[in-house]
């Protein structure tokens, strides 16, 4: 088992399997010793557990729990491109989108479920520069997506 399947295995955390991307994208793209995913949206099981606004139909709590979900699912695409988590050196930026309604400004809050994440699976090297955006509305009524760039270690395939 590697240091971060361990490390997942200690925090009780499964990575779950790479979400099917919902239009004409790949989930996570090599570029060199840079990945790139798309964003990512809560996907459990294929399904978005909750839909709507955070600070109307998804309260604060929630959304910060469904960034992290969609970290998650942002490692599995990174991993499924990397050939696993243990050749990353450093998450280098993490990208959040919170639907928000409108009296709504607690973003970075709801992206800290994501940074948490992160830091817990990956220690210093999930630390991060991040922007937490609020937005209208996301895919599928969405409340939270996710996107992160990825530095690789220079080894051979």
């Amino acid at each position: 088992m590697s240091g971060v399947e361990s490390r997942l295995a200690e925090l009780g955390i499964t990575l779950p399997d790479v979400a099917t991307p919902a239009g004409a994208y790949v989930p996570a793209l090599r570029s060199g010793r840079y990945v790139y995913t798309a964003g990512q949206v809560p996907f459990v099981d294929g399904k978005l557990p909750m839909t709507g606004k955070v600070g109307a139909e998804v309260t604060p709590e929630e959304a910060k729990d469904l960034a992290r979900t969609c970290a998650l699912n942002g490692l599995a695409a990174v991993s499924s491109v990397a050939g696993g988590l243990d050749r990353v050196v450093r998450v280098v930026k993490v990208t959040g989108f919170v639907a928000s309604a409108p009296d709504f400004t607690g973003q970075p809050a709801v992206l800290n479920g994501a940074s948490e994440l992160l830091g817990q699976v990956l220690g210093d090297r999930g630390v991060h520069a991040r922007s937490a955006v609020g937005v209208a509305v996301l895919p599928m009524d969405a409340p939270v997506e996710v996107e992160m760039q990825v530095e690789l270690a220079d080894w051979a395939d």
